[in-house]
């Protein structure tokens, strides 16, 4: 029922930039907090930055300074603009919404790769 689409990712060279845009379409509560999630290969998932219902946002340190999370409540669309990208930020980059029933969805992901 829920669908998240992210786009926007793709290959950019060390200190170049790239906005990540991740659609929601389908949730059937309010959303608590959308949250972007990365992984690259043979490592864990991580959280790099969220943004909850009451507009505060959240970041790990590795990317402060850098990204910036933000919302379009009528578009029900979650960005995350990344800037000054390192070759240490390639991954895989998941949208995710939490609802304030618990329910957690993810999207299918979208890479990124940042080449040195």
């Amino acid at each position: 029922q829920v669908q998240l689409v992210e786009s926007g990712g793709g290959l950019v060279q060390a200190g170049g930039s790239l906005r990540l845009s991740c659609a929601v379409s389908g949730s059937r509560f309010a959303i608590r907090a959308m949250n972007w999630y990365r992984q690259a290969p043979g490592k864990q998932r991580e959280l790099v930055a969220a943004i909850i219902s009451g507009g505060n946002t959240n970041y790990t340190d590795s990317v402060k300074g850098r990204f910036t999370i933000s919302r379009d409540n009528a578009k029900n669309t979650v960005y995350l603009q990344m800037n000054s990208l390192k070759p240490e930020d390639t991954a895989e980059y998941y949208c995710n919404i939490l609802d304030f029933w618990g329910h957690s969805s993810w999207g299918q992901g979208t890479q990124v790769t940042v080449s040195s």
